[in-house]
């Protein structure tokens, strides 16, 4: 079998097939081909990755890539390059009032992949800058119930579920009001939830409490107040009960919602994220979070394994995606994958509060390969 594209002598990292080992990984007409030992590299593009480690293709669960069209948003592709993501999952950028713009201008011509959660309000994040922080949460004459099913319904083929956000900053007076309207939708259109909890009202367990099996809470470390754990470091129990039921609790660092101190507690009480994400947008791009191989690196600072670190991002993602043809390099599935270094020595790592942690391992971006081919450096 002839192969389009040879990595050759990488540290494959699969958890979706329990691989960890050095081998080639081919691929063949936009999909992977094979992992194997001395793979033939006859007529295809060879990339030696000797010294690195290749996985399949990030997925950044929790980001916002609606440049030009809201204040928030980032350049995708620039985005894949520095964090070697082939995924991004947009987390409510859009709403049903401007989804076909970000369809048209930028999911469909982005070279990477773009999954979205539509946002329940009917323009997005529309407020968010240095200068103006608006909660679209705060009048409930903009919650879309009906434009949202509409638009679910026409773009199925992208769409993952649906957002919303609450807390004192997202929904303001309006408290736990948009999950109502969120969830009449999740239920109409059959599709989970994402939920963004910030500072209350509402509280962290009044919201855990209203989730169903295969919803995701965001911001799931996030610090005082709506901290998951309690005064005392335990973990709340309608966390656990949550967990318990099938909820997902995912880390959508952000620029306010990575704490150090919490994540300590939470992982001390066998109680790890299910998935990893940056939420990297305009706001925190150039810290705290800057990009998801910093963000994965700081659960490496915290004593989590290589292998579940990349399965936070790749397998457990694409599951709650329900993508499985994403997250793993079984032959068949998408030709994505991500080259990363793990380097050693002394590297300073920033939570939302300015507790510096100095890690001794960090993961960096080092390739990207995009449908069977070589797409980019980072």
């Amino acid at each position: 079998m002839s192969f389009d594209l040879v990595l050759r002598h990488g540290r494959v990292v699969d958890p979706s097939q329990d691989i960890d080992r050095v081998a080639d990984v081919a691929f063949s007409g936009g999909a992977v081909a094979a992992i194997g030992d001395r793979l033939d590299t006859t007529g295809a593009d060879v990339r030696d990755v000797g010294g690195m480690i290749v996985t399949p293709g990030l997925i950044d669960l929790h980001t916002h890539v609606y440049w030009g069209g809201t204040s928030l948003g980032i350049d995708a592709e620039d985005f894949a390059r520095r964090s070697a993501v082939t995924t991004c999952v947009d987390t409510g950028s859009a709403g049903p009032g401007n989804f076909a713009g970000f369809r048209k201008h930028v999911i469909e011509p982005s070279r990477i992949r773009i999954l979205p959660y539509l946002h329940v309000s009917f323009a997005g994040i529309y407020g968010f800058s240095t200068k103006v922080m608006v909660g679209e949460g705060h009048d409930i004459r903009l919650l879309a119930a009906r434009d949202c099913v509409e638009v679910v319904n026409a773009n199925r083929d992208l769409i993952v579920g649906i957002k919303v956000r609450l807390g004192r900053t997202a929904s303001g007076t309006a408290g736990i009001v948009p999950l109502d309207v969120a969830l009449d939708v999740a239920d109409q259109t059959g599709l989970p939830m994402m939920v963004h909890i910030d500072e209350p009202p509402p509280s962290y367990e009044a919201v855990v409490d209203r989730l169903r099996p295969g919803d995701v809470l965001t911001h799931c470390y996030r610090p005082f107040p709506n901290a998951p754990v309690d005064g005392r470091g335990k973990v709340k129990p309608a966390l656990v009960a949550a967990r318990q039921r099938g909820v997902l609790f995912d880390i959508g660092h952000g620029m306010g919602s990575f704490s150090w101190t919490t994540a300590r507690a939470m992982l001390d009480q066998g109680f790890p994220p299910d998935t990893i994400s940056s939420d990297v947008h305009a706001l925190c791009i150039d810290g705290p979070a800057y990009d998801q191989v910093t963000t994965l690196s700081k659960f490496l600072a915290l004593g989590m394994p290589l292998g579940d670190v990349i399965a936070a991002s790749t397998v457990a993602a694409a599951r709650t995606l329900n993508r499985p043809e994403l997250g793993t390099l079984k032959p068949g599935s998408v030709g994505d994958a991500s080259v990363l270094s793990l380097d050693e020595g002394s590297f300073p790592l920033e939570d939302v509060r300015g507790e510096v942690v100095t890690a001794e391992r960090r993961l960096f971006a080092r390739g990207v390969v995009v449908g069977g081919r070589w797409w980019h450096p980072a």
